[in-house]
């Protein structure tokens, strides 16, 4: 890992050969620079029993097998690309975007001769076509957990992960087997039972209602394949991730209260009836982490602060879902990114605003209105995720980004939470302005910037003369219910060309926006971090 504790990373461009097939326009783009800042993942070990201090290094190995699958899914090619690299500074900013595509670039390539990166990434074939694809005759060509590939006559077929991955989900299935058998926590010891089964089977269903029901667990791991970011095809293939969690108990009391209130929000919903008919799972519980390892999808550019799962859509409507804030990981992109974003992009007298608590609030909030809304189309399109297709994520993220800030609003005047209107959207402002230099290549990056634009124009806040933004509070939760409005229509009508069309005109970075942007990078604020992490840094 990275040594420094801010690491700068100039990028000097070379010819490197690749044996993944690229197209022959020369996209590479020439970068100065990317900062991040490195933090250790650490957290109190000592309230844990030594049967959970044995289980730890055997999850961190086990997390390790899933950073080599995600290798595959996002470039293919890890070891070649690697090897053929002789900048030791190169080689660790490829590290940290599992190719040579910047993530927070908008996956632009930042070597020469390697071209841009397909759409679908590695589970499809490299130059499949839309059409192809939707002409391609197999009932597990959608699967979330199939690969698309070509035979000897070019002709397109299927393979599971638990054929393509089967030495490495083996090894896996077998290190978290051992960890079920150290666990003395029923829940912990069913579910990983369950989830080593689901490895080999691709069949998660069965653990994910397991992890559903784990109440009184002090670890968790969540692994496997999970999230559809990376598939920008079709948003239908999961990636493989993992992180091992240390539960935080006395935060994650603090918010257990808040999962009552859902089925009241979701009533209250500023949508007609239609849109809100589903409701939000009786056992969906809210709890406070210490992440200590992150691998995969989830470690690969901008870093995930919060967890809400599973996504399976039955799971949901059935037990509602968990959310895990990651506690140490908020506090480390809170001091060392929000705080410096406010300082130059917030007016003076709105600055005594941002708080840890009100930061951490908006995330817990944004993961909480992940169950709230709708996940199946009103009129018989399907799920939400089928109907908006490449569009589904950032859609999501648009509207439980949104949601988050309703619910926020209606705590507030309810007295059911603590804190100032004014703490939340403010911290809430300063939160869009550090996910939007996430760029057009992430799901919530595109999120963030179509609320901004939406915001913007609703006169949410004024940007001043010298160049910093003032909020008018009672305008901004005017837009926020508005564009929750509009979102939850999109998605519940499963309107992929209304949706299309938002994500064209507003999901981008405007002229002014970036200039300020840049300003950032200028006083040389990181974009995001990067961890030292395991079991030496734990000191296991």
């Amino acid at each position: 890992m990275l040594k420094n504790s801010r690491v700068l990373f100039i990028i000097s461009l070379f010819a490197i050969g690749c044996s993944q097939p690229a197209p022959k326009e020369d996209t590479a783009q020439p970068f100065n620079f990317i900062e991040y800042k490195t933090v250790k993942l650490t957290t109190d070990l000592s309230k844990l029993a030594d049967h959970e201090k044995q289980m730890i290094p055997l999850m961190i190995e086990a997390a390790e097998i899933m950073d080599e699958l995600f290798w595959y899914e996002s470039y293919g090619q890890r070891d070649s690309l690697l090897s053929a690299i002789k900048d030791e500074q190169l080689k660790t900013y490829v590290e940290i975007n599992y190719g040579p595509w910047d993530r927070l670039q908008g996956f632009q390539s930042f070597i020469p001769g390697i071209g841009p990166k397909p759409a679908g990434a590695n589970f499809y074939p490299y130059d499949i076509t839309k059409e192809e694809f939707e002409a391609f005759q197999d009932p597990e060509k959608q699967s979330q957990y199939t690969f698309i590939r070509r035979d000897e006559n070019g002709k397109l077929y299927t393979i599971p992960y638990r054929d393509i991955f089967k030495e490495q989900i083996t090894r896996a299935a077998d290190l978290i087997q051992q960890c079920a058998g150290l666990a003395q926590d029923p829940g912990l010891k069913k579910y990983l039972t369950l989830r080593a089964e689901a490895l080999l089977t691709d069949q998660y269903q069965e653990s994910d209602f397991a992890w559903m029901d784990m109440k009184t667990n002090g670890l968790d791991l969540v692994i496997g394949p999970i999230e559809n970011y990376e598939d920008k095809l079709y948003n239908y293939k999961t990636a493989h991730e993992a992180y091992v969690l240390v539960k935080d108990k006395a935060w994650s009391k603090r918010l257990d209260k808040y999962t009552s209130v859902l089925p009241a929000l979701q009533k209250g919903l500023p949508v007609p009836e239609a849109y809100k008919s589903e409701q939000p799972g009786s056992e969906a519980d809210l709890n406070a982490y210490d992440v200590i390892y992150y691998a995969g999808d989830c470690n690969a550019g901008s870093k995930t602060i919060a967890i809400n799962l599973p996504n399976d859509e039955q799971v949901q409507l059935e037990k509602g879902s968990r959310r895990l804030q990651l506690k140490n990981a908020i506090k480390a992109k809170f001091d060392e990114i929000l705080i410096p974003i406010a300082d130059e992009l917030i007016v003076e007298e709105q600055r005594k605003y941002i708080t840890f608590d009100a930061f951490f609030g908006t995330i817990m909030f944004h993961e909480v209105a992940h169950g709230l809304g709708i996940k199946n189309t009103i009129d018989g399109k399907g799920t939400v995720r089928k109907a908006l297709k490449e569009h589904s994520s950032a859609l999501e993220e648009g509207k439980a980004d949104v949601l988050g800030l309703y619910m926020i609003t209606q705590l507030l005047e309810s007295g059911e939470l603590d804190g100032q209107i004014e703490e939340y959207y403010t911290s809430f402002l300063a939160g869009i302005f550090r996910s939007v230099r996430f760029g057009a290549g992430s799901a919530h990056g595109i999120a963030n910037m179509i609320r901004f634009n939406y915001f913007l124009e609703h006169e949410a806040f004024q940007r001043t003369e010298n160049g910093q933004y003032k909020i008018d509070f009672e305008k901004m939760a005017k837009a926020s219910s508005s564009l929750s409005e509009k979102i939850l229509t999109l998605q519940g009508d499963g309107d992929y060309d209304g949706t299309d069309l938002m994500v064209k005109e507003k999901g981008v970075i405007s002229p002014m926006l970036q200039k300020d942007l840049d300003r950032l990078s200028e006083k040389n604020i990181p974009v995001d971090i990067v961890f030292e992490q395991g079991i030496d840094v734990l000191g296991l």
